[in-house]
């Protein structure tokens, strides 16, 4: 499986932006997602996941403003984020899965995309 991440870009605070990852390959469907952000300097850490049921989870710092979905006829996730605030600046990625239940730790993850970079000015 291989992951494409897009949709990143340059926006001010209070901004929206809708991040895509699509997945080639066969199987989307059965694996539980997760997007993870890194900012220079800094470790990745965990932004949202949704298991294989399509129940989500998120960061506490993202929690009310972003939204994990998926289309598993599109072979694609999203990562909705509204009320972007300076500290929401890194790269972000998103990951795949090949379990029934998505979890925090990076390290569990089996595929992840290259990267999209969202930067929020005021």
């Amino acid at each position: 499986v291989q992951l494409q991440a897009s949709g990143g870009g340059l926006v001010r605070t209070g901004d929206s932006l809708r991040l895509s990852c699509g997945a080639s390959g066969r199987g989307f469907s059965s694996y539980s997602l997760g997007w993870f952000r890194q900012a220079p300097g800094r470790e990745r850490e965990f932004v949202a996941g949704m298991h294989w049921s399509g129940s989500a989870f998120y960061a506490d710092s993202v929690k009310g403003r972003f939204t994990i979905s998926r289309n598993n006829a599109a072979n694609t996730m999203y990562l909705q984020m509204n009320n972007l605030k300076l500290e929401d600046t890194a790269e972000y990625y998103c990951a795949l899965r090949n379990a029934r239940w998505s979890t925090t730790e990076a390290g569990r993850y089996d595929h992840w995309g290259q990267g999209t970079q969202v930067t929020v000015s005021s």
